[in-house]
This record gives structure tokens, sequence and C-alpha cells, in this order.
């Protein structure tokens, strides 16, 4: 069997990708950092170009203690969030201390919306204590259809009172129509610090 060698050892030499080459990076498309904000709003951004986008939030501390973390659809462009969704929550968890008090493994049907266009926590009860914070990613898959529902998939974790928490939530926005916005807020007060970023994926 030949064996191929690059004849140049340099990747600055290298000033496109090989037509052959498939896609699969990811793509920033914009980035938002919180401050006392109300809401972190992407209203620009999610249309077409891509059939999947992930949103990663980085240490997002809230105001309020014991706040959940939670977003919500628009098909109008920002106008309303109120996507009608069918979701469903489980998560992990595990105290600081050796005791098993807070360990559990458990599907979480407070956190499950069932054809509601009620905000989707995402992250239950965060903790505002200076060290504390959520983190996690989004992924929203093929926006623009205007046949299917709009599904989504989520992971995160979240520091809650002495603890650690895993979350997962999934479901789908039970509409047709394009969603074109996301809207991020914690259920009461401000997002006092962190940071959203959005992906397409190509």
């Amino acid at each position: 069997m030949a064996l191929n060698f690059a004849n140049n050892n340099s990747l600055s030499a290298i000033t496109a990708k090989p037509s052959g080459l498939a896609g699969g990076g990811l793509n920033l498309i914009s980035t938002q950092t919180a401050s006392s904000s109300s809401s972190l709003s992407f209203t620009s951004g999610i249309d077409s170009t891509y059939k999947e986008y992930v949103f990663k939030y980085i240490n997002i501390h809230p105001a309020t203690n014991n706040a959940d973390w939670t977003f919500n659809m628009s098909i109008d462009g920002g106008s309303n969030y109120n996507a009608t969704k069918t979701t469903t929550a489980f998560q992990a968890a595990h105290g600081e201390s050796t005791s098993t008090d807070f360990t559990n493994f458990a599907y979480k049907p407070t956190m499950d919306l069932a054809q509601s266009t009620a905000y989707q926590i995402i992250g239950n009860e965060v903790n505002n204590a200076n060290d504390s914070s959520t983190v996690g990613f989004l992924h929203l898959f093929d926006p623009s259809s205007t046949v299917f529902v709009k599904h989504f998939i989520q992971r995160g974790n979240v520091c809650f009172t002495g603890r650690t928490v895993d979350v997962y939530h999934a479901g789908y926005a039970n509409t047709t129509s394009a969603v074109n916005a996301v809207d991020f807020k914690f259920s009461s007060g401000n997002i006092d610090s962190g940071v959203i970023k959005l992906y397409g994926i190509s």
C-alpha cells in the first residue's frame, strides 16, 4: 500500500478548504453578556442558514436566590415569546457533604410542560451565592422548517443550595411556523451576570 505525505508542512499555506471536506463546525453567530439584565434575547441570526443551532450559556448568575433558569421561543421575531411546548425533564443530584440527603436521580414532573406557552425551566432553583452559577447548552433543530415541529434538547449543571444538579430537558415547540427568536430569563429577578453564545452547526 502506498503512503501519501504532505508536500508542505505549514498550515499557513492552506488558503481554502478542499471541496471534498464536509462541515461539522461550530460557527459563532452572536454573543450576549448579562449585566443586571431582565433577559437575554436573540432576535437575529436564527434562520434557514443552518439546520441546527446551539446556545451555550456560561456562568449565568441570578440576582435572586433559587430562581429558575428558563427559555422560550418566538415565531414573530421576538414580539411574543409564547411557543406552545410539550417537554420532559429529569436530573441527577449530589450534595457537598457525604450525606445521601441530596442525592437523587429522578424524572421531574414539576419541570415539564404539556401544550403550554409558559417559559420552559432548564435550570431549577439556581443559587445566587457569589461563587454559584449555572452552565449548559441548548440545541434547537431546524427552526426555519415550515413542515415539522421544532425539537430541542438541553443539558446543564446547576449549583443549588449546597449540591450539584445535572439537568436534562427535551421537547418540541408544537408549531410548523418558523421559530426566529429565543429568550432566556430567570423566573424572578435579573440575570446578574453571565454570557450566552449562539452558534450555527455547519
